[in-house]
């Protein structure tokens, strides 16, 4: 098993696209992050539903206002 060089009569293999290569290197980064933003979680969905529902409360709760005086108020002690 040795180098295998081109035969001296054919052109080199073609080399892909600049704009192909960035392409598929950009679909590969954002696979990785989706693979890495999942991993560990079992159900992935229901995932994003929590937090599309945390968020819909925390947007609720910024355009409600500030809560009117004489609220209850909590201590630790």
């Amino acid at each position: 098993m040795g180098l295998c060089f081109p035969c001296p009569g054919e052109s080199r293999p073609p080399t892909p696209d600049l704009e192909e290569k960035r392409a598929k290197l950009a679909e590969a980064a954002e696979r990785r992050q989706k693979e890495a933003a999942s991993r560990g979680i079992l159900d992935v969905r229901s995932v994003e539903e929590k937090r599309k529902k945390k968020e819909k409360i925390e947007k609720q709760i910024a355009t409600s206002g500030p809560p009117p005086a004489g609220g209850l108020r909590w201590t630790v002690s």
